[in-house]
């Protein structure tokens, strides 16, 4: 009798003490460009993100200039998977291929890989979101001629608080996705 009511109580305080459950989703955004791809097929390999921007925690740039959380937000998904599908969606509604993300969840070898490398994604303390990296195109199946080039987007904070920064994230990354697009319909 005793026992079923200890494992209760200690369930129920490790419960409280267990991290934050406030979860943030980024903002579903959809693109106006239809595109004819000049392949077939491509994968989305795991976006590659900064140790901050791929934690759960939501992280921002204080006024001092230092990326913080205050850990009582997560995003709602792991983000690199996150960026990885949303990225994965956009091309898939843009372009006129077949894309699927990493790992590839068809039969055979998709024509080209597309690599993402971000080295900045932040909320920063002036009300901008930016992210910059650098994207990659390579024949995986096909001869496809190799492509490498630099992003940089940034976009006004909107909204309040952390909405705001989700909703920026979204409009960002569809701009990414759209010029992806661009490249692989030239």
């Amino acid at each position: 009798m005793f026992k079923p009511l200890l494992l209760t109580v200690a369930l129920t305080a490790l419960a409280a003490c267990s991290g934050p459950t406030n979860r943030v989703e980024m903002t579903p955004l959809n693109s106006t460009l239809d595109l004819r791809a000049n392949v077939s097929s491509a994968i989305v390999r795991t976006v590659s993100l900064p140790s901050y921007a791929a934690a759960e925690e939501i992280s921002i740039e204080s006024p001092e200039g230092l990326i913080t959380t205050d850990g009582a937000f997560l995003w709602a998904d792991e983000p690199e998977r996150a960026a990885t599908l949303t990225i994965t969606r956009h091309l898939n509604d843009i372009l006129t291929a077949t894309i699927g993300p990493d790992p590839w969840p068809f039969a055979g070898i998709p024509d080209v890989a597309i690599e993402v490398r971000v080295e900045e994604m932040l909320a920063g303390n002036d009300g901008i979101f930016t992210l910059r990296g650098q994207y990659f195109i390579g024949g995986d199946g096909i001869d496809y001629p190799n492509r490498a080039r630099s992003f940089a987007y940034t976009t006004p904070l909107v909204g309040e608080g952390l909405n705001g920064v989700a909703q920026a994230q979204s409009q960002v990354i569809l701009e990414l996705a759209e010029d992806i697009a661009r490249a692989l319909s030239r």
